[in-house]
């Protein structure tokens, strides 16, 4: 009941409608985006932690404070996760749920949810599978803990629209570094991603925003 009254809430204020396709950037569309990205990081996280234990309702994310690291990647911390189990590290499977959302839809800026698919992401750490921002910030958090993340292009999909042909095939056919949208469960979601992050007339690719929750260590 919870978990449906928050899918409810989140679809409210994550708008999930996109353009089916989206036009070159410009300078000012870039301005655009940064004024998107300041709101859905006061967005509140709520689908993460109304299956948690943490809360049954909406997490408030306002005064959450961001920490950059060396590599650009910004995260901040909702809820700390069990300090008795380490961090992973590369070589282990990791399972987590996420909410992916984008500063770059002209309509909405959710793309796909985890939750609502009911199916977490796993995969080894440092395998080359997986967008190094995402890899970054999981190493960084302890299971049960929720974390908002903030993932430049250069840590996420940039590959995608700037380099041959074949890897913008890749992307485009649901390939490539994850995660991505299934294609054939989420085909809207999946042509959104495409749409922002598999597209070479972009003149650049906006950040990824994710919110996080990792699991247990799977050995």
């Amino acid at each position: 009941m919870i978990l449906s009254a928050a899918k409810a809430l989140l679809a409210t204020l994550l708008i999930s409608a996109a353009s089916a396709w989206q036009a070159p950037q410009t300078a000012s569309q870039q301005v655009i985006d940064n004024a998107r990205r300041s709101l859905i990081l006061k967005t509140p996280i709520i689908a993460l932690s109304s299956i948690s234990a943490v809360a049954n309702a909406a997490t408030d994310t306002s005064n959450l404070k961001f920490t950059t690291s060396p590599t650009g990647l910004q995260y901040a911390d909702v809820k700390i996760g069990a300090s008795s189990t380490p961090s992973p590290s590369d070589g282990q499977i990791v399972s987590i749920d996420y909410v992916m959302s984008t500063t770059g839809a002209r309509y909405g800026s959710k793309i796909y949810s985890t939750v609502d698919a009911g199916a977490p992401y796993r995969w080894k750490l440092g395998d080359g599978s997986t967008i190094p921002g995402l890899e970054e910030a999981v190493k960084g958090m302890n299971p049960g803990g929720i974390r908002r993340v903030i993932i430049p292009s250069k840590l996420a999909y940039q590959s995608a629209s700037s380099t041959p042909t074949s890897i913008i095939q890749e992307c485009e056919s649901g390939k490539g570094l994850g995660p991505i949208p299934p294609v054939a469960s989420a085909v809207g979601e999946f042509q959104r991603f495409k749409n922002i992050y598999c597209n070479p007339d972009r003149q650049y690719q906006p950040d990824l925003v994710m919110d996080v929750k990792l699991y247990g260590k799977r050995n």
